[in-house]
């Protein structure tokens, strides 16, 4: 399906809000203004962009540690995620979440998380009552290369082909699962091929092209609402940073980094795409107006108010 000139700008759009943002979470933890830990995204975007933009607010996904871009694919507001991560009580789980426990079911962000293969056990339920309710909507799953080998990963696609539920199992595959490289540790070549053993469809994608993973996405979300029971999705790209702020690396070639930023950059990809349709003028606009967003957010996270005693034990229970 062709992409209207509208839906590559606010791709786009997505792409760099979420780089921005890890950016600048970059800077702002070195100056030790954010508490606990932070797992950046930078350099996966398309994936996030090229998923949630076949979404819908009624859809839900669900994240991982590594979860901001995920949320701002999602629709996740910026400010309240910023406000989140510095532990504020405007945030948008009123500061205590942090940085792997954001949430947002409004825009069906069912969470990030911090235990590895979280999320896909939670996807099965939220599919399952899609399923049950006829609502149409499909719920997606997140995981890592860490997480493919995990076995709530397993039996959640199990359960999800043999209940033939609406749900999508995106494994991102960034080569590195903590600090043991995916080829010591994963037993394939392509976690996708895994599909196979659970009768569901999978496709491996370059998680450096948005247009790949959109497309991947869609004939995914277009068999899950008519039906068809879930799929597996690899994307297979590089993260920028290392797997926690201030991991110094070692496991990684002394110019990895370097030439991943240089030779598979996404949105640099992206441009050159796009480049016959959009002046690169209008993508500058979008930016600039990206920087300023990211500026705003982190201003008024600073001068938020922290949480009081009293909030402690709020949102621990549900009240009926």
């Amino acid at each position: 399906m062709a992409l209207s000139r509208e839906d590559l700008l606010e791709a786009y759009r997505r792409m760099k809000t979420i780089r921005e943002f890890e950016e600048r979470v970059h800077v702002e933890f070195a100056k030790g203004g954010i508490p606990g830990f932070v797992h950046l995204y930078a350099g996966e975007e398309a994936s996030a962009a090229g998923v949630c933009m076949n979404l819908t607010d009624d859809d839900k996904i669900a994240s991982t540690h590594r979860g901001h871009g995920h949320c701002i694919g999602k629709g996740v507001d910026v400010h309240g995620m910023m406000a989140e991560i510095f532990g504020k009580r405007t945030g948008t789980c009123r500061g205590k979440g942090g940085s792997m426990h954001i949430a947002d079911l409004d825009t069906g962000m069912l969470g990030a998380n911090g235990i590895v293969g979280g999320g896909p056990p939670l996807v099965c339920g939220a599919a399952l009552a899609a399923k049950l309710k006829r609502t149409g909507g499909v719920a997606v799953a997140f995981f890592g290369d860490g997480a493919s080998n995990q076995g709530t990963t397993f039996e959640a696609m199990n359960l999800a082909t043999v209940w033939r539920l609406p749900a999508i199992f995106v494994a991102e595959n960034n080569g590195y699962a903590e600090a043991t490289a995916a080829k010591f540790s994963v037993s394939c070549e392509d976690i996708s091929t895994r599909a196979a053993g659970f009768g569901m469809p999978g496709v491996t994608v370059d998680g450096h092209d948005f247009f790949a993973v959109y497309e991947a996405m869609r004939e995914a979300v277009d068999r899950a609402r008519n039906g068809g029971g879930p799929s597996l999705i690899e994307a297979k790209l590089d993260r920028f940073f290392g797997h926690f702020e201030g991991d110094n690396q070692n496991y990684r070639a002394p110019d990895e980094v370097k030439r991943i930023r240089a030779e598979k950059d996404c949105l640099q990809r992206f441009r050159a795409r796009v480049a016959s349709d959009i002046a690169a003028a209008e993508l500058d606009a979008i930016d600039a107006d990206v920087r300023k967003l990211i500026d705003d957010a982190v201003a008024q996270a600073i001068a938020a108010p922290d949480p009081l005693p009293e909030d402690l034990t709020t949102d621990v229970y549900i009240r009926y």
